[in-house]
């Protein structure tokens, strides 16, 4: 009964809650409650937050915030310190705990499958449970390689992690299939990128996968009537995410009260991911980049603005601004996006910003239902000119595909091409 209440009830948001912009509404039964009441008929913006929406709006404002590089107290000449500052701002509110130094990673298998070496690997951060990863190259490679950094989605599956974007084997589970064929045109984008000629690293992000937090671990108030069963049985595993949705607020509290976030915790993994791979012999760590849909744009848009390691990243499907995720779109999210106080100091395109002049693409699906099409141009806005300023637009790239959120074969065919433009070796 619940669940089937719970689901009318994002039905009713998905239907009222996804409005282009804040256009007034007040139904006539509102009106006519209103005047019997002999109340004053305010106009109510249809937004998340009700009557306060107009107040949070104000809040952010429709400048540039106190850190954007679009602010004229910033320039060209001293781009450096603008973007050590910023950072430094965005590490504050991220409060980053410590995740360690370079892992030591543990090949735990070899195979050889489809034209790639491939190795899984796993390490042990300073905390919770080690980390599970995929690195994947061609067979019989030799010297340093390009490099990706594939991060995988959310899509509310945390059973699955890496299985999302790589595989080794022909055997594969039937929901991660049906997963990659709606989401990645049925290809294993990892596989594809490692064929071209990449060592490519997918790693488990926290919560996902091996990282996920286990039913047994977790009072029973939480884990309710739920039990650990079996590790392949789709049902257990539909069960499994459908709990660790409800689960994650809890954890972004329990985190917040520990003195860290979510974003801080993800980020930070995915720098000690980032580490392992440019310590490779066979990577060559000048010529790195990252991918990733949806969570894994948000994770290639919080790494790529933080380390210039990153030489090219694309991030897919995760663009809009805090104004959309504030009035409109956050109860589509995860909370791997907020960190706390930073949007008076920079804009969330902006995050992605701060990586200026480094070469970057965003794609965008036209009909993306996680996100509003003029708070996604007027993020595209901000990213171009962000670059403008800096003197280098051509750096940036950006593409509105037809669709829903995905990243299809045309969208991978234009993110790989591009890719191998800044970092293929001629």
């Amino acid at each position: 009964m619940y669940d089937s209440h719970r689901r009318l009830f994002l039905k009713s948001l998905m239907l009222g809650a996804g409005s282009a912009a804040l256009h007034p509404v007040l139904t006539e039964s509102t009106a006519q409650a209103a005047e019997q009441q002999g109340l004053p008929q305010a106009v109510v913006p249809e937004n998340m937050l009700g009557e306060y929406g107009p107040w949070a709006k104000k809040m952010l404002g429709d400048g540039p915030a106190k850190l954007s590089f679009l602010r004229d107290e910033f320039s060209r000449a001293g781009i450096g310190a603008w973007r050590e500052k910023a950072r430094a701002r965005l590490l504050d509110c991220m409060a980053m705990p410590d995740s360690g130094g370079i892992p030591k990673a543990e090949v735990m298998n070899r195979v050889e499958f489809d034209g790639l070496s491939i190795e899984h690997l796993r390490w042990q951060l300073p905390y919770g449970p080690p980390t599970e990863a995929m690195f994947l190259k061609p067979a019989g490679a030799k010297g340093r390689l390009p490099a990706i950094l594939a991060l995988h989605d959310h899509s509310g599956k945390k059973y699955f992690g890496h299985r999302k974007i790589s595989r080794s084997s022909s055997e594969v589970d039937p929901l991660i299939r049906q997963h990659v064929d709606d989401n990645y045109g049925g290809v294993w984008w990892a596989n594809e990128m490692a064929r071209r000629g990449y060592a490519v690293l997918a790693p488990d992000a926290f919560l996902f996968g091996s990282r996920r937090v286990r039913l047994p671990h977790v009072p029973r108030i939480l884990s309710g009537l739920l039990v650990e069963g079996n590790p392949e049985n789709a049902n257990d595993i539909v069960a499994y995410n459908r709990w660790a949705a409800q689960h994650e607020h809890v954890v972004a509290k329990s985190l917040l009260c520990a003195g860290t976030t979510v974003p801080g915790v993800v980020v930070g993994e995915d720098q000690r991911a980032l580490d392992y791979l440019c310590s490779r012999d066979d990577v060559d760590a000048s010529h790195v980049g990252c991918c990733g849909l949806s969570s894994g744009g948000l994770r290639t848009l919080y790494l790529a603005g933080l380390d210039d390691r990153i030489a090219a990243a694309c991030c897919v499907g995760m663009m809009t601004t805090w104004r959309d995720f504030c009035l409109n779109k956050s109860y589509t999210h995860t909370w791997m996006i907020y960190p706390p106080g930073l949007p008076r100091d920079l804009d969330y395109p902006e995050i992605l910003g701060l990586r200026v002049p480094l070469p970057t693409l965003v794609q965008n699906a036209e009909h993306d239902q996680l996100y509003t099409m003029p708070e996604m141009k007027r993020a595209d806005r901000m990213l171009s000119d962000v670059y403008k300023k800096a003197g280098v637009e051509s750096h940036y790239q950006s593409a509105f595909y037809p669709g829903t959120h995905r990243f299809d074969l045309k969208m991978q065919a234009e993110a790989f091409t591009w890719l191998d433009t800044w970092l293929a070796k001629k």
